[in-house]
């Protein structure tokens, strides 16, 4: 299901995008050890805003990475099947999650049959999806009365020594477009999030949601986080590993007990198609 009308990017920008998305396969095993998981409040706000509890519920989890967000749904008894394209990533999540089911796909051409999930997520993925395909594959895989929920972890940007990290993230890279965001700076707003789409959602069937919430770790996991972003896998280790001995001395200036405390602000879209 495509749309005729739906515009490509420029061939640049799809071959960087690409390349920005395959990289996590060369970074899989820190990206398991060191990205934040997300909140229980996260999961209690699907619940509200799609009608129904996740206890049950056939979940496809797109984009599912190393498990993290398949392992918490289901804690909350939900029956996940996830859905990752990259090897490096699928095999963490294999040794992570043994008995949990796992297809390669992705969220263009998802390999499910259709009005088999209650829910659809896309945890910190759907961005590394060209809408025009992937918002009809999310509604034909969806049974009547499912819904469709995107979410990500961003950074706090109000607070005072992440945004001087992004700052310098700028600077590293000699570019104010640059940051840790593989889709550039994350959004709610459904007209860009759906831009494509044949059939974008109605407005009043979006419902959406800011959760805030932090962790305090260990600046190593802190700085293992930070290179785990594919701007900085793509750039290659000699520029990462400049950047993150500049970033340690300065950061234990701000800590110096040495634990971190990331702040983040979860954005959360629930789409319930009629």
């Amino acid at each position: 299901m495509t749309s005729p009308t739906a515009r490509p990017l420029p061939a640049s920008l799809v071959t960087a995008h690409a390349e920005r998305a395959r990289s996590f396969n060369s970074a899989a095993a820190v990206y398991a050890a060191a990205r934040p998981t997300y909140p229980p409040v996260l999961f209690d706000a699907v619940e509200e805003l799609s009608g129904r509890p996740l206890s049950g519920a056939r979940v496809v989890d797109v984009g599912a990475g190393t498990g993290i967000s398949t392992t918490l749904l289901r804690a909350r008894g939900a029956r996940v099947l996830a859905v990752e394209p990259g090897e490096g990533m699928a095999a963490e999540f294999r040794r992570a999650l043994p008995d949990t089911p796992l297809v390669r796909g992705d969220g263009n051409h998802l390999p499910l049959a259709s009005a088999t999930a209650d829910l659809v997520t896309y945890a910190q993925s759907w961005h590394w999806t060209d809408p025009a395909h992937a918002h009809p594959e999310a509604l034909r895989v969806l049974r009547p009365g499912g819904a469709l929920a995107l979410w990500w972890n961003t950074d706090a940007q109000d607070v005072p020594w992440i945004a001087e990290q992004a700052d310098r993230v700028r600077r590293h890279f000699g570019d104010d477009r640059a940051n840790k965001s593989g889709g550039g700076t994350r959004t709610l707003d459904a007209d860009k999030l759906f831009a494509g789409a044949p059939f974008p959602p109605d407005p009043d069937r979006i419902a959406r949601r800011v959760l805030r919430w932090s962790r305090r770790i260990p600046l190593d996991t802190h700085l293992a986080n930070v290179a785990s972003h594919s701007v900085f896998i793509v750039h290659g280790e000699e520029s990462t590993r400049a950047f993150l001995d500049r970033e340690r001395a300065r950061l234990r200036e701000v800590f110096p007990d040495g634990l971190v405390e990331e702040v983040y602000d979860v954005l959360l879209l629930v789409v319930t198609p009629r």
